[in-house]
């Protein structure tokens, strides 16, 4: 543990995950949205933009009912730029957004090197984009003001895809009915639906909680609902923007044909018996037992919370019969890393002794190691007795590895033992904190609703804490607050650029399919209040004065977020509360370094002066790195241009046979070589075993 966390961690160690407080002055907390639970299209409208349903570019080449064909498709890997009109706070959420794309699908991004096309997110007016690669060069992308959400970005990206709405499908009308009456005037339009002809839907069935979906209330002249669902329960579901659903990335991965995601790993709920592929070590002196529940507890898994028959099952390691000091190891297939660093996650759950704990290893296989290295990761004690818990833990692997759950039998009495469901891993970064909320529901619409989150240390020694608002009677709000810290004397205030990001956790079992709904802000340091003030200045000047429930006084600064991160209706759909619980994830990142410009490639006269007399067969580009001028080959899926000016083709096949012939011709050759050597090797022997025999009759005749 760093030496500036350990002053606060043990000053607080003994607070409640969950600090309720007395209700915060409403003009001490700061909404980046003004307290308005804005939709994309509400954004377009009030800035008075007419686009294609709402948030469309069209070009003069595209119809309003063209499909967008197969050479519109990206590349798996697009280029991109952030411009310097974004905001810092946006740079952030785009690159979160692509996180999300890497981990669900096999869309990957890359900054711009000179490719042909590229998009280009900038601050425009409104959030928009284009359908499709339109083959222009540089294809703008617009992330403007208060668009700066996780979804919103993924949805103008799944446009640049190929993507259009949901309910401008063909068969929209057997799903849903159009209010036409109530659609503002000249806006009727972005009701259109394609024709089957010229639009696929690719085979998957109506989405009514796709993200690309309208909203119910989109473009109303009064306040009635312009779409209602003929399934009424989806009312409150159509037009969420928290994240892909299952359906959006069914089609997304159908149209790209991916058949696998880029960062995810594994991932393990324990409901069939060969338990994911995981095998039990030869190397301890227990096991873990498969079970869908154990007398002291849990009673069920954590998947289903014993809500399907016949289903429910986890991993039970049972201390209590074993004597102090054994071992159950549990290890996990062989998996293949590609990014260098991994985030594991599982839920854990303890009716053994306070002191039995959960060690975690790796078993790496470095080349021509068979056997592999076992390495201690992170070791979990003084697990809390009675309830499903969630750990994240951080891997660093970079050759083929196994992860190994090592169950310990600790001193004490034991009635039970050590339980382990729901394990995801994935190539991703692992949240800094975790807020687990318990007893959650007694707190929606509550007096009692205001909620303050234990203290927390950023990576750069920043103290903060995280105040959700539960007391509204519709939605809940979530804000950021820096607070006095035992690192303040050290750090440079007024706060800058650290990006906090607050996950409330949809607790699917797989980490593809959950829907977690996520806002990030960011500390401008030039920020500044109503009295002139720098908003985030060191909390001891600036903020007002609070208390931790053991009396212990401290300075909170002032909050921001958004009184509207989510309605109390979508709070309880999904898995976001799961046996009363709740988790909120924290990351706090610097994101200074989104502030300088990227380098890219030369553009403009200097390009056309010395690409003018170098030419790039193939339809290769030419562009300037370092002052001279190369060429950027074309390349498809299974076929390339490649040389100093794009002049040879290959492609998977030439180099399959390339490869199969020179094995061929390296075999042929060492067999010669073989052959030669033992006839050479044969010779030798024979001259040396006749001249022995002369030498011996020599001998005889001596005698």
């Amino acid at each position: 543990m760093d030496s500036w966390y350990l002053p606060w961690f043990l000053l607080f160690s003994a607070i409640l995950p969950v600090v309720p407080g007395l209700p915060t002055r409403e003009n001490f907390v700061k909404d980046v949205d003004g307290g308005l639970d804005q939709d994309i299209f509400d954004i377009n409208e009030d800035l008075g933009l007419d686009l294609f349903e709402g948030d469309i570019r069209l070009d003069g080449a595209q119809d309003r009912n063209s499909i967008i064909g197969e050479e519109y498709r990206w590349p798996h890997t697009i280029p991109y730029v952030l411009e310097d009109s974004l905001g810092m706070n946006a740079k952030g959420v785009i690159l979160n957004a692509f996180e999300r794309y890497r981990l669900k699908s096999c869309i990957d991004f890359k900054p711009w090197a000179g490719e042909a096309n590229y998009i280009s997110v900038f601050k425009g007016s409104g959030c928009w984009s284009s359908v499709g690669n339109r083959h222009v060069g540089k294809q703008e992308l617009s992330i403007g003001e208060n668009c700066d959400r996780i979804a919103t970005v993924q949805h103008e990206f799944l446009h640049a895809l190929g993507f259009w709405h949901e309910q401008s499908r063909s068969d929209r009308d057997d799903y849903v009915s159009i209010m036409w009456d109530r659609i503002l005037s000249g806006r009727e339009h972005n009701f259109n639906t394609y024709n089957d002809q010229v639009s696929d839907s690719l085979n998957v069935p109506y989405d009514y909680t796709s993200v690309m979906h309208y909203s119910k209330t989109a473009f109303q002249n009064g306040t009635e609902p312009t779409i209602v669902t003929r399934i009424s329960d989806f009312m409150d579901v159509i037009g969420q923007r928290m994240d892909f659903s299952d359906h959006d990335l069914l089609k997304l991965n159908r149209l790209y044909n991916c058949t696998t995601s880029l960062s995810f790993m594994d991932s393990c709920n324990f409901e069939l018996e060969n338990v994911c592929g995981m095998i039990q070590s030869s190397n301890d002196n227990a096991d873990w037992q498969w079970v869908s529940q154990v007398p002291r507890g849990p009673e069920s898994d954590h998947s289903s919370m014993g809500q399907c028959k016949g289903s429910g099952f986890f991993m039970h390691f049972n201390s209590s019969s074993v004597s102090v000091g054994a071992t159950a190891l549990l290890e996990s297939r062989t998996l293949y890393p590609k990014r260098g660093f991994q985030c594991l996650q599982f839920y854990l759950y303890n009716t053994g002794s306070e002191n039995d704990q959960l060690n975690i290893y790796t078993r790496e296989y470095p080349a021509g190691n068979v056997v592999g290295t076992l390495t201690l990761v992170e070791e979990i004690k003084e697990i809390p007795i009675g309830s499903w818990q969630l750990y994240h833990v951080t891997l660093k692997m970079t050759n083929k590895f196994r992860v190994v759950f090592g169950g310990v039998r600790g001193a004490g009495a034991s009635l039970g033992g050590l339980s382990i469901d729901d394990i995801n891993l994935s190539e991703t970064q692992c949240p800094h904190h975790i807020w687990h909320i318990t007893n959650f529901t007694q707190f929606i619409g509550s007096s009692r609703g205001t909620l303050y989150s234990p203290p927390f240390y950023s990576p750069k020694g920043y103290a903060f804490q995280i105040h959700l608002n539960l007391s509204h009677s519709t939605n809940a709000g979530i804000y950021f607050h820096l607070i006095s810290g035992a690192n303040d004397d050290q750090l440079q205030w007024p706060c800058p650029w650290q990006q906090a990001t607050m996950t409330l956790l949809d607790q699917n079992p797989d980490i593809r399919q959950r829907m977690s709904n996520q806002r990030s802000v960011t500390t401008d340091p030039f920020m500044t209040t109503d009295n002139g003030n720098y908003f985030w200045d060191r909390p001891s000047k600036v903020g007002e004065v609070a208390f931790f429930p053991n009396g212990t006084q401290f300075r909170r600064g002032q909050g921001f977020g958004t009184s509207a991160f989510i309605t109390h209706k979508r709070l309880k759909s999904r898995d976001f509360i799961k046996g009363d619980d709740v988790y909120i994830l924290l990351t706090v990142e610097d994101i200074s370094h989104l502030n300088s410009t990227p380098v890219q490639p030369t553009a403009g006269p200097i390009v056309n002066d010395l690409c003018m007399n170098f030419k790039c067969e193939n339809d290769g580009i030419c562009i300037v790195q370092n002052g001279k001028a190369e060429c950027r080959c074309l390349s498809g899926e299974d076929w390339w241009y490649m040389g100093e000016r794009c002049e040879r083709r290959g492609s998977t096949r030439d180099t399959i046979v390339i490869a199969a012939s020179s094995t061929a011709a390296m075999f042929a050759l060492m067999l010669i070589v073989t052959l030669i050597s033992v006839y050479c090797i044969r010779k030798k022997y024979r001259r040396r075993a006749s001249s022995n025999t002369a030498a011996m009759t020599l001998e005889n005749h001596a005698f």
